[in-house]
């Protein structure tokens, strides 16, 4: 299993395809949970997102599928 605990968010070209898929995937949920739940559950500062509201996801969600094309050229 990919491990994102720990990496830098504002490198992702350092992340390989497991790591940005994880990342996809966990960034998915956090938006449609914080879309959906009026009280939704705070992360643990372990968590990547911690502290990441909506529209933080949505922008860092961008930025992920931006890396996974470099990552697919490559």
């Amino acid at each position: 299993m990919a491990k994102i605990k720990g990496k830098d968010l504002n490198d992702l070209s350092s992340w390989n395809e497991k790591e940005l898929r994880k990342l996809k995937i966990n960034l998915n949920n956090r938006i449609q949970t914080l879309s959906l739940s009026v009280k939704a559950k705070e992360l643990p500062e372990s968590n990547p997102l911690y502290g990441l509201g909506s529209e933080e996801c949505k922008s860092l969600l961008g930025k992920v599928f931006g890396a996974e094309k470099v990552l697919a050229k490559k």
